[in-house]
């Protein structure tokens, strides 16, 4: 009797062990889903939490030493692609991805010698005004270009987490030997796969040429693509029906941000300084540019109202009248809520209209004319797609 008696004790320790094993291997398991075909169920934490924030991550390692010119303004076009790229982007566990993109120059004599001619333009930043102002502050002069230091001055800079799930990149571009400065490319190269950071590398010239002075070697040690560009190739416009109407309604967009704050002022004239910049680089820049300005990623919820109500924990009540603009001055909380609603709605609409258009404007480029991407914005978004595959990463 006593043997029964505790063979049934042991049978239901049995039981609550698998339970409770069970349970440990449920809230265990990466939140990243491993088949593209597996169901879209996603689990949740022991606490009941949503799934992690996950994030792209883009590091543009740019030579500006001398002849490079056509580079930069390559990459001025470029990061609207890249926005526009990652605007219908969902990461394994059905999450959208954040987009950060940090900048850094090299190979410019007007930069210190001391810190082997290399420069961070701008840290990970979700601010694209930012960037792009950045972008076309760059300008060009000859000196030493040190490829394994400047990627290995990003890796050590930059704040680029340890969540496995993150899609961490760096592109670096350049035209001479990937082998000059004394800081070896393999070392730096070695240092990127221990943070899981995939280096792409891109020759400015001859494909061979590339090859020949290891830019393919360093792009091939982490995992990444090496890729041989034009960069002195013109950017293309084609024209469309829809063109003249994106751009006026690009305008009446920027009609709809209430700038608040002490950065409200300048950076609503940093939004339209970064229009007619990328309108002055070539149409088809604005074009895209306004295409990622009525997308989820272009939120600037640090100095705009409209972005900052979509926030759970904003209130009317809690901001500083100081900090208002002119024509929410005096206002009650209730006139400045209907005020923010009214151009939240307004907003909307334009967006939507945006997006119908531009993809009519794709859709009419793809069946009458050649696509207007350019050498860089080729070889960049092949790269990207195939590596954001691996992190289990669909598009719409």
């Amino acid at each position: 009797m006593k043997n029964q008696k505790t063979m049934k004790n042991f049978q239901k320790m049995m039981v609550l062990g698998v339970c409770v094993l069970s349970t440990t291997l449920a809230f265990g398991c990466t939140l990243k889903t491993h088949q593209k075909n597996e169901s879209k169920t996603v689990l949740l934490t022991k606490n009941h939490e949503q799934p992690k924030k996950q994030f792209v991550k883009i590091a543009l390692l740019l030579d500006t030493s001398n002849s490079m010119d056509g580079l930069i303004n390559q990459a001025k076009a470029q990061l609207w692609d890249i926005v526009n790229e990652f605007t219908h982007a969902r990461c394994g566990n059905e999450t959208r991805p954040l987009l950060q993109i940090a900048l850094y120059e090299y190979g410019n004599d007007n930069l210190s010698s001391r810190e082997g001619y290399i420069r961070q333009v701008i840290s990970f930043s979700s601010d694209l005004d930012e960037i792009s102002e950045q972008l076309f502050s760059l300008t060009t002069n000859g000196g030493e270009e040190f490829c394994g230091q400047v990627i290995h001055t990003s890796l050590g800079q930059l704040e680029w987490g340890k969540n496995p799930d993150d899609l961490k990149m760096i592109f670096i571009a350049g035209n001479e030997p990937f082998t000059q400065g004394k800081l070896d490319y393999r070392d730096a190269t070695s240092q990127a796969k221990e943070k899981d950071v995939i280096v792409n590398t891109i020759f400015c010239g001859n494909y061979n040429q590339g090859i020949a002075t290891n830019w393919k070697d360093g792009a091939l040690l982490t995992g990444g693509d090496y890729m041989a560009i034009d960069h002195n190739r013109q950017i293309v416009h084609v024209a469309t029906p829809y063109d003249e109407v994106i751009i006026k309604l690009n305008s009446k967009l920027n009609h709809t941000y209430i700038a608040y704050g002490y950065m409200g002022a300048s950076k609503i004239s940093a939004q339209a300084q970064q229009d007619v910049n990328a309108y002055s680089l070539n149409e088809s820049v604005a074009l895209k540019r306004a295409k990622s300005k009525s997308s989820r990623l272009y939120n600037n919820s640090s100095w705009d109202l409209v972005d900052a109500s979509e926030s759970e924990d904003f209130e009317v009540s809690s901001i500083d009248k100081n900090d208002l603009p002119k024509e929410l001055e005096g206002k009650s909380d209730d006139e400045i809520e209907k005020y923010i609603e009214e151009k939240k709605s307004e907003r909307k609409r334009i967006q939507k209209e945006i997006q119908e258009l531009s993809a009519k404007r794709e859709a009419y480029i793809a069946k009458n004319q050649k696509a207007e991407k350019g050498e860089l914005e080729n070889a960049m978004l092949n790269a990207i797609k195939k590596q954001a595959a691996r992190k289990n990463y669909v598009w719409e």
